[in-house]
């Protein structure tokens, strides 16, 4: 299951060295983000152990979108070593997310 992140743990979990993070900043009120949630949740089950991947609501925590430049939601972003690696904004399929995570991996 994808981690709740929020003010009080997105930069520890952000700091994880041995894996890359993979954050998905979403609303409840979004469409696309209700259509990628499944998605999400499938990439966090089947990337158990070897990244992390967490959702930010960016109502609860807007000041997270806004340090990264999120102005369209979904936007998933892979953290590497605590820096931003690769973004995808609007919904894409599986295997989009899947190849984020895969070249950060490298």
């Amino acid at each position: 299951m994808a981690m709740k992140l929020d003010n009080t743990n997105f930069d520890a979990i952000l700091g994880t060295k041995d894996m890359p993070v993979m954050v998905d900043f979403w609303a409840t009120w979004c469409g696309p983000c209700r259509m990628v949630g499944p998605v999400i949740e499938q990439v966090a089950q089947d990337y158990e152990g070897k990244a992390i991947v967490g959702k930010v609501d960016v109502d609860e925590c807007g000041d997270l979108a806004q340090r990264y430049g999120v102005m369209s939601i979904p936007t998933v972003i892979v953290f590497k070593n605590g820096q931003p690696v690769a973004k995808q904004v609007g919904a894409a399929g599986k295997g989009v997310y899947t190849g984020m995570l895969d070249r950060a991996m490298q």
